[in-house]
């Protein structure tokens, strides 16, 4: 059987939904416009209010034999909705059990989605104790004392692992307050656990930055220096040191506390579909023109990079950690790097469809202005862009230009004009990183 409630047809039901989904939205902290969402106590009870409503709708089935059919057609309903590609990937699991339990998925937007800035915690504080004392005074004389005295018998309960919390559909009894402090102490557990997580990586990357430069021993070097074959010594402990450096100098890039803020953020963007993301960059970039910031647009760059690589991240790290130093010179390096070029590399292009639209919005977002890679991190280029991907092609191009020594906008060192050969300069760091990953470790691109 289909839909069967006395009160409210499921179009009326669908309409109320889709505007708690608007309410749902701007509880994420941001409305359509990109502007900060502001909540104060009552609107916060009014959303509440909402979850409330559908609570009892779908709790008044009961255990009746037309529960199933109802349930079923609900369901089969908000699939079709949530299936748009403009609905936030958050909303695409909304269900009749989540409706059983709305004022639930109402907190969790709440308290999970967004800061929690002094304002709009002591607004949702400030409307859970107000719905809780308004539904004692239903009952109660004296419902403030009674109030108190409910804290008091959960405040032990409070204190039990904060991973054990009630659910939610069982608040009318204890009140609200029990499960919104619940939420609030668990999201305070993973606020600590990232920032404990969070000095352990600032002490790596220290150490990481600086260990290759000084555990090198002068001594060492002048006594190599006094044997026969001390020419060859001094080019392997220069390129070692040389290679070492660079490695812990991109590693702590990678380890760093607003590159993995950056992970995080991409991994976030990039799991919704592509008409949403393209949407949320179309902002950025209007805003960006708006002000000509440099430095907007370049941080948009940098985003779109890490978003290339947030499903290889660890490996990525286990890998760089890995790589030893292997004798070969710059110049070296570079013609096994432009071998990429003319078909030798057997490494495969990434066949992630996320990828691909990345690059591809990436590859329209640079136009003519392929200088704003050379402001990026050089291990982050290397391994975001896929050999055979065009944009690789540009980036490649201008390192043989510049490694030529021909005329180039985007001159990134004088060894050229210098009558140098490149072995520490930017250029050959950038060609160092281009070999590391793209012929030493084609693996990752699988």
């Amino acid at each position: 059987m289909g839909w069967n409630h006395p009160h409210i047809s499921l179009e009326q039901l669908l309409n109320l939904i889709k505007g708690f989904v608007d309410i749902l939205l701007l509880l994420s902290g941001y409305q359509s416009s990109g502007r900060l969402a502001q909540w104060d106590s009552n609107n916060i009870k009014k959303a509440f209010q909402w979850g409330l409503f559908f609570e009892k709708v779908l709790g008044s089935f009961g255990c009746s034999d037309d529960y199933g059919g109802s349930m079923e057609e609900l369901d089969a309903a908000l699939s079709e909705m949530t299936s748009a590609a403009s609905l936030p990937k958050g909303l695409a699991l909304l269900s009749s059990a989540n409706l059983t339990t709305a004022r639930h998925f109402v907190l969790d937007h709440l308290i999970h989605t967004l800061p929690l800035r002094d304002a709009h915690l002591r607004a949702l504080l400030m409307a859970t104790v107000e719905m809780d004392l308004e539904e004692l005074s239903e009952t109660e004389h004296d419902f403030l004392n009674a109030y108190f005295n409910k804290l008091k018998l959960q405040n032990t309960s409070l204190h039990r692992s904060i991973a054990s919390a009630t659910k939610i559909e069982n608040c009318a009894g204890d009140g609200f307050t029990k499960y919104v402090v619940q939420e609030l102490l668990k999201r305070w557990s993973k606020i600590s656990l990232m920032s404990a997580v969070e000095a352990g990586l600032d002490v790596l990357s220290h150490s990481i930055r600086h260990s290759s430069w000084s555990e090198f021993d002068d001594n060492l070097l002048k006594e190599q220096l006094k044997r026969e074959n001390a020419p060859d010594i001094v080019e392997w402990l220069v390129g070692s040191l040389t290679w070492n450096h660079w490695k812990s100098k991109n590693i702590s890039y990678f380890l760093d506390k607003r590159t993995i803020q950056l992970v995080s953020g991409a991994s976030m963007i990039f799991s919704a579909p592509k008409i949403q993301w393209v949407q949320i960059f179309g902002r950025l970039n209007l805003n960006v023109s708006a002000g000509s910031s440099d430095d907007g647009l370049r941080e948009t760059i940098e985003l779109l990079l890490v978003g290339c690589i947030t499903s290889r991240w660890t490996s990525l790290i286990e890998y760089m950690v890995s790589v030893c130093y292997d004798c070969k010179n710059i110049s070296e390096q570079y013609h096994e790097v432009c071998n990429l070029l003319y078909g030798r590399s057997t490494a495969p292009i990434s066949k992630q469809e996320a990828e691909s639209n990345i690059l591809e919005y990436l590859s329209g977002l640079l136009g003519s202005q392929l200088h704003q890679l050379w402001k990026m991190s050089p291990s982050l280029v290397a391994v975001a862009i896929p050999s055979r991907s065009p944009l690789f092609r540009l980036y490649l191009s201008e390192i043989q230009i510049q490694f030529r020594g021909e005329f180039s906008t985007m001159r990134c060192c004088g060894c050229a004009h210098d009558m140098k050969e490149h072995n520490d300069c930017e250029l050959a760091e950038r060609i160092w990183c281009l070999y590391i990953f793209h012929v030493c470790g084609s693996h990752l691109f699988v």
